[in-house]
């Protein structure tokens, strides 16, 4: 009895190409991958980010710079703080009104011995109380003016010092928003500049990608192809193989048939 063997095969260049497929294949995957072209990268903060964080944690800039503006508010609220406010022209103007006062009064006291030689007590005990009284009242009344002058100069001094406070305490409270202002546009200016090398650190690792990719993705577009093409197709060639019978398979085949005969005889 013959033995056929039935060998479907492809078309030559079908096998070609899934020879070549296998050798392509095994070539590429026996290189290791370049992953740190295209490893993940964070930019670096840009120089004015920097700059924020350095304002917002130097003293004096960022952290504490209400300091100075309460340091000096302090200085005008002791019980000397009046002082750098005192005009350093009030002894003049003191001496000065004084001087004008003496004057009209000793203008008094001639009007009182005046008064005295009108009415013949010229140089008597009356002009001599009259001048006392005149003199004790004026005295009293120059005390006063001059005492006037001071607490007015004082008062001034007051009103200056207060109003110095109450600026350096509104300072103390601006300084840090406008710092802080500062701070915000550097810190958002840097940020734009940073995500703007982010992207581009980003798209150079994406293009590092597709560069390391593109022989694997080729490759199994033609992969893909391929098995489409033969999904697609049958056979080509059948080729039908009848081997020579062997002394024995000839041997078994004749009595094979020759059994078959006395069956049929009997």
């Amino acid at each position: 009895m013959a033995t056929e063997t039935s060998i479907t095969r492809q078309a030559p260049y079908i096998e070609a190409l899934g020879e070549q497929y296998g050798k392509d294949l095994t070539a590429l995957t026996a290189t290791r991958m370049p992953t740190a072209g295209y490893a993940p990268t964070v930019a670096g903060q840009d120089q004015a980010q920097l700059d924020a964080y350095t304002k917002a944690t130097t003293a004096g800039q960022g952290i504490g710079a209400y300091a100075p503006y309460l340091t000096q508010a302090g200085a005008y609220s002791g019980p000397t703080g009046y002082q750098p406010f005192m005009s350093p022209y009030q002894q003049q103007v003191i001496d000065e009104t004084l001087k004008q006062y003496d004057t009209q009064s000793a203008k008094g006291i001639t009007g009182i011995g005046l008064q005295a030689a009108k009415s013949g007590n010229l140089g008597g005990g009356r002009e001599g109380v009259m001048r006392s009284e005149y003199q004790n009242q004026s005295d009293m009344n120059r005390a006063m003016l001059n005492a006037q002058l001071l607490q007015q100069g004082f008062g001034q001094a007051q009103q200056g010092a207060n109003a110095a406070y109450g600026q350096q305490m509104q300072m103390a409270g601006a300084a840090p928003k406008f710092q802080g202002q500062d701070i915000a546009t550097l810190g958002s200016a840097g940020a734009i500049q940073q995500a703007q090398e982010q992207a581009t650190l980003d798209a150079q690792r994406e293009a590092n990608r597709m560069y390391a990719y593109d022989p694997y993705e080729r490759l199994g577009y033609m992969g893909a192809g391929l098995g489409n093409i033969l999904g697609g197709m049958q056979g080509q060639y059948n080729t039908t193989v009848a081997p020579n019978q062997s002394a024995l398979q000839q041997a078994m085949g004749i009595l094979g048939t020759g059994i078959g005969a006395y069956k049929t005889f009997t």
